[in-house]
């Protein structure tokens, strides 16, 4: 026979528990989530990123096609969550690579490197992020914004090289982040196109990479 306080240390370990259930399922939820993009990413890898599909992923992930709305409402849903996670990522990856050198232009180099290492090891999320394999997609504000985060970082050690000598005036100038992008985004679309197997330093194209970055004080001349 149960007493009042039974009764009582039931109630308390009921009300104790309670919150952890939400917790619980939120972490769940995560987790599935997380799983689809990885899964999703395979997808891209092996099929191109245009041939990602919610079927495939799906069958992958051993449910039925249905299931995947309550985590994602559309397939253009799932490329964001994959911009957005990337973008992160190449983010971060930049950030560190600038951090360990010398202002300006030497953590500028640092910094495209750094990316372009990372975009060649991840060449499916890569390709969705800096070209149009889905012509359909457009990346939501949020996902967009880390990218503009990105560019913002380029800029400032723009105007570091700028301010210690290294390059002119006009790199402080709005064409001058287009030369940058011209000149990283060049390298890894040969790299990608010819040699996607090859790692950052190898092969024909990514080894030019320090030749074309001694072009800028040529393209900004410092002044006298």
């Amino acid at each position: 026979m149960s007493t009042g306080n039974d009764t009582a240390q039931a109630k308390a370990k009921t009300a104790a528990e309670a919150p952890l259930r939400p917790d619980r399922r939120a972490r769940r939820r995560q987790e599935t989530i997380s799983e689809i993009l990885h899964i999703a990413r395979a997808v891209m890898t092996e099929e191109g990123v245009n041939g990602l599909s919610l079927a495939e992923v799906a069958r992958r992930l051993g449910v039925q096609p249905p299931s995947l709305y309550k985590y994602f409402p559309s397939l253009m849903a799932i490329y964001d969550a994959l911009f957005l996670e990337g973008q992160r990522e190449n983010l971060r990856v930049m950030r560190t690579g600038m951090e360990g050198a010398e202002s300006g232009l030497t953590a500028l180099i640092a910094g495209l490197e750094a990316s372009g290492r990372w975009a060649l090891a991840n060449r499916a999320v890569a390709e969705l992020l800096f070209w149009r394999p889905v012509p359909s997609f457009r990346p939501s504000p949020e996902a967009f914004a880390v990218s503009v985060e990105m560019v913002e970082l380029q800029r400032a050690a723009l105007a570091d090289a700028v301010a210690k000598g290294e390059l002119g005036p006009p790199a402080n100038e709005e064409g001058a982040i287009y030369v940058v992008s011209a000149l990283i985004v060049g390298v890894l679309s040969q790299a990608i196109a010819n040699e996607p197997e090859l790692p950052w330093g190898e092969g024909r194209f990514t080894p030019t990479f320090p030749v074309l970055m001694r072009l800028l004080p040529a393209a900004f001349p410092p002044s006298p």
